[in-house]
């Protein structure tokens, strides 16, 4: 169950040539798949292009009427699998996953693929994950389209471009047999706009007729000696190939030529942040009409030299816009532009951060300083942009996050797990056997329950990718002492890398360590996608089947399953016989709980429909008396529940603030099952919240609340005698 659906927004898909289509850039993508006659489309999900799976999942219908193959794959190394069926049939095949982790595992194939080529059109569209919004580390895909020679496009983020740029990128591919990879940063996904569409086309050549007539080049297969001339074959036949045809089609963009001379050279997902930038400094209209030379690179590899030579001849300073690091355009124009004989001045991150997101803040301040040197006469210092008036020394991005004026202002707020979380328990028990038993080396996973390593858990030591939590402590597999190393992995890792290179792993080198497999029903962390191990019935999936099985199936012997991980105490006990028994060999416990934040998308709407139509709906929730609560806050130090907070002490004679629920509640129970297990303060209570209740339990509340008030008189009484 994906965190959002879109079949109705999936119906505009059928938009026939000459139709306005308005909708999200995903949606946008999938449709210029659909009028581009691929055959099959697979991938992998993860930001931002998670819901572009989830676009296509939903859009099953139009697929099968269209003979479109779609598939979820099992990891990106598969979906980039996948396009093989590109290699020697005139098919087109797309793929998506997120960059650069996903890129990074899908590496192997991507480079055999890259390698012999391909004759259909092959597309890899990669969700470029980098910035501060970033939940990976700050890469960047261009590196990857080098290394394997792979033409890299990254359209300005409007609809139209975007529609293009998928069109033109199966072109290209056939028109230099190379895979082609669509870069779109998180804002191109999500940007809303409208193009003019075009009828959908079913392929001409299907996935039947490449069954039926099977095709095998053994000069496309990377064994030697084929593999010393794919080599040869990209630089003098894919490589030019490719240039002329982003020369003859135009796919870089000229804007405002020959205003000036001197220039800016962009990467096309910066156009936006450029246009806006250049407009509050009074270059630019509000309508992108720049009175700066632009050249936008809607493909930043390879760069078409006659492009560039272009642009620059005649231009005393030229600045490149190449956000992240390293810079690898900067460095190729350097080179292209000295062998070409072209005098202008190279610029870039001598005016721009070297690292770091290129904000529009930053964006202004590198503009103007670029600006101030070639023509400073076109500032007008009475119309600058705050951003430019007040620049400090360093760029804005490049700032302490931590200056005293904010932290004094500011509290901290780290990510923590959603409320009632199934995952929280599990690191509150291992809180609690930390206790007994001392620190263990805890390595983690990919996941949210790698939310564990923050406060006010503070568990973990390392992560090192997706369902490599027991891989990354491999190295801990010593005899010298009876101390067991913890691993954590969730489902989706599990299934996703997690089997082999963890489960299997231990077991064929014998570990002495224990994994934890958070099992919550779904890859939740992009996004609640169902997998192999879901509880959901998925007409078109095989679902349901058991982590304890599969684990089993590949010579785990020591296998627990905790079926509620609510149940502290029984997740605590089960973790100490991990870290404690004497037998010898990898340990694995499988701790079940459905995804919180899942099953509220799923049962509120049900809830709500029943309250709407006067039918009694109960809802659990927790609360703390305030009367007995003294005030020591356990509970929220090993629990961490948003719903979990502090208020002012109703008793004048005590001035420690007291625990208190907020109404987010879900009713988990987790906070009084904390109590229980760590043997807290009996200051928590589960009482019910009934909508639409009957005639008795109206009659039962007015009772209750009447003897309240008169028990609560009487205490307030006997207060203003003591302090008066």
């Amino acid at each position: 169950m994906a965190e959002r659906s879109f079949k109705k927004e999936v119906q505009k898909l059928y938009l026939g040539d000459g139709a306005e289509f308005r909708g999200e850039g995903i949606l946008a993508v999938t449709k210029a798949l659909l009028q581009s006659g691929v055959s099959y489309i697979a991938g992998y999900q993860g930001a931002p292009i998670s819901h572009l799976m989830d676009v296509l999942a939903d859009s099953s219908d139009i697929l099968d009427e269209l003979g479109v193959h779609f598939e979820q794959s099992a990891s990106e190394a598969t979906a980039a699998a996948t396009l093989a069926a590109s290699v020697n049939y005139p098919l087109r095949g797309a793929v998506t996953f997120k960059s650069t982790v996903g890129t990074n595992v899908a590496s192997d194939a991507l480079a055999n693929l890259a390698s012999g080529g391909v004759t259909g059109g092959a597309l890899i569209i990669v969700g470029e994950d980098y910035g501060d919004g970033s939940s990976i580390m700050q890469e960047r895909s261009h590196a990857f389209a080098m290394k394997s020679q792979m033409w890299l496009l990254d359209p300005r983020p409007n609809l139209p471009s975007i529609v293009r740029a998928v069109e033109q990128s199966f072109e290209l591919s056939e028109a230099s047999n190379t895979p082609v990879m669509l870069e779109l940063r998180i804002r191109a996904c999500h940007v809303h706009g409208r193009f003019v569409a075009k009828d959908n086309v079913r392929p001409t050549f299907t996935l039947k007729d490449a069954m039926e007539k099977p095709v095998r080049d053994v000069s496309r297969i990377v064994l030697p000696p084929a593999s010393f001339l794919h080599e040869q074959e990209k630089i003098h036949t894919r490589w030019p190939a490719a240039q002329r045809f982003i020369e003859a089609r135009g796919l870089n963009e000229f804007f405002a030529e020959q205003s000036q001379d001197f220039g800016i050279i962009l990467q096309g997902g910066m156009y936006n942040t450029i246009s806006r930038s250049l407009e509050l400094l009074g270059l630019s209209t509000p309508f992108g009409e720049s009175r700066v030379p632009l050249l936008v690179l809607n493909v930043t590899y390879p760069l078409c030299d006659a492009d560039i030579r272009r642009f620059c001849s005649g231009k005393r300073g030229v600045l490149v816009v190449e956000e992240g690091q390293p810079n690898f355009i900067e460095q190729s124009l350097h080179a292209l532009l000295h062998e070409a004989d072209v005098p202008s001045k190279i610029h870039g991150k001598d005016m721009l951060p070297m690292a770091g997101e290129y904000t529009a803040p930053t964006m202004i301040q590198g503009v103007l300083k670029f600006v101030m040197r070639y023509a400073p006469h076109l500032i007008d210092d009475l119309r600058l942009p705050a951003a430019a008036r007040t620049a400090p020394t360093r760029p804005l991005a490049m700032l302490p996050v931590t200056s005293a004026s904010l932290t004094s202002q500011i509290h901290p707020r780290p990510p923590s797990f959603c409320t009632g979380c199934p995952e929280r328990p599990i690191f509150t028990a291992m809180k609690l056997v930390e206790r007994e038993l001392g620190v263990h080396h805890v390595s983690c996973d990919i996941g949210c329950h790698l939310f564990s390593i923050l406060p006010p858990f503070n568990i973990g030591a390392t992560t090192m990718g997706y369902g490599l939590g027991w891989a990354g402590a491999a190295a801990f597999n010593t005899k010298e002492t009876s101390r067991r190393t913890i691993s954590i992995m969730g489902d989706g890792g599990f299934w996703h890398n997690g089997l082999t290179s963890g489960v299997g792993n231990a077991v064929f080198n014998k570990t002495d360590s224990v994994l934890i497999v958070v099992d919550n029903s779904y890859t939740a962390a992009t996004g609640g996608q169902d997998i192999l191990s879901s509880a959901a019935t998925v007409p078109a999936r095989t679902t349901k089947l058991s982590i304890a099985n599969a684990v089993r199936g590949v010579g785990v012997k020591w296998v627990r399953s905790v079926t509620r991980t609510y149940d502290v105490a029984k997740m605590r006990d089960t973790l100490k016989e991990a870290l404690t028994t004497k037998s010898r060999g990898p340990k694995v416990i499988v701790a079940q709980g459905e995804c919180a934040l899942n099953r509220e998308r799923r049962e509120r709407p049900l809830v709500a429909r029943r309250a709407k139509e006067g039918k009694r709906v109960v809802r659990e929730r927790f609360g703390v008396d305030a009367d007995t609560c003294t005030g020591d806050h356990s509970c929220i130090r090993l629990s961490g529940c948003p719903s979990l907070t502090i208020k002012d002490n109703p008793d004048p004679l005590r001035t420690d603030p007291v625990a208190t629920v907020l109404d987010s509640c879900i009713g988990c129970g987790l906070c009084g099952e904390v109590a229980h297990a760590a043997v807290l303060c009996p200051s928590f209570y589960r009482s019910d919240v009934i909508t639409n209740p009957s005639a008795i339990e109206r009659l039962h509340a007015r009772v209750r609340r009447a003897v309240i008030s008169l028990v609560h008189r009487r205490i307030d009484r006997r207060l203003a005698s003591i302090l008066g």
